[in-house]
């Protein structure tokens, strides 16, 4: 049994003998909240690491574990002032409000991909006010916000470098939602680069999908499934398919995946396929 036990010992990697490059590559794929609460104070080698600004240029918090939300929020002002101005990308899901949005945008000027997923705090006009100020924005993120056509028309006047737009909207099995093609004109008007748009559970109908598809020539991806406005024939079905190389079309729901309680399949649906991904 000796003999073994020295065996496995043996065959353990060293983390901390791994060079500092690959070491900061990995560190910086976690969860903010446990960088600032437990993964900094491993070891020294691990602390003089996080004192780089440049280990700060993506912030996660994607997952609250055991913390409140001011909290959260406190940890989310230490980890953008340590970024230094060099913030990126930042992810966010439930609690950020118009302040945190306004404090993201005075002390990241060269932020390129935003997510706020589920972000019921952020107002039309506090979005707006920070949005002017992210002009290399190019990852959007706002799915289950409640943010207006006049957010996006400001976003695609202020963000002319802004490739992929995630704007997921809740839907329901009990009604059909009323036809509403606003947001898709002001995606189609103002947001002539895009390359991939996920507008999952959007109220548009078939005159939005066609301002989309002529407005937004660069479009490579579209997800469109949950509309349940779109009435797509054989004819419009092969103009998707022509002008979009990976598309994604309505399909029956299952409504029984949609349906418990929690919205637990939905929100993971939203929560697992973010189209933005800083490390590509």
């Amino acid at each position: 049994m000796a003999s073994c036990s020295v065996a496995s010992k043996e065959a353990m990697p060293n983390w901390l003998a791994l060079p500092r490059d690959i070491t900061s590559n990995i560190l910086q794929r976690l969860d903010t909240i446990e960088i600032v609460t437990s993964v900094r104070f491993v070891c020294p080698i691990w602390w003089n690491i996080f004192k780089d600004p440049l280990m700060w240029r993506t912030i996660w918090f994607t997952k609250f574990g055991n913390f409140y939300e001011e909290e959260a929020m406190e940890i989310c002002h230490y980890a953008i002032k340590q970024s230094c101005g060099h913030l990126e990308n930042i992810f966010i899901d439930d609690f950020a409000t118009d302040d945190l949005l306004k404090f993201i945008a005075d002390n990241a000027g060269n932020l390129r991909g935003l997510r706020l997923v589920n972000c019921r705090g952020i107002s039309n006009e506090g979005f707006s006010q920070a949005v002017k100020k992210m002009p290399l924005l190019e990852g959007l993120n706002i799915s289950l916000c409640y943010l207006s056509k006049d957010s996006l028309e400001v976003v695609g006047q202020c963000c002319p470098l802004l490739t992929v737009l995630i704007h997921v909207r809740s839907w329901s099995k009990y009604r059909l939602c009323d036809i509403d093609d606003d947001q898709a004109f002001v995606i189609a008007k103002t947001m002539f680069g895009l390359r991939r748009l996920d507008i999952r559970g959007s109220p548009l109908s078939n005159a939005g999908l066609l301002a989309i598809l002529g407005g937004c020539p660069r479009l490579e991806f579209l997800d469109i499934r949950g509309c349940c406005n779109l009435q797509l024939d054989e004819s419009l079905k092969k103009k998707c398919m022509d002008l979009i190389k990976d598309l994604r079309l309505p399909e029956p729901v299952l409504y029984d995946d949609y349906s418990d309680e929690d919205h637990v399949t939905y929100w993971d649906s939203v929560i697992d396929d973010d189209s933005y991904d800083p490390n590509d």
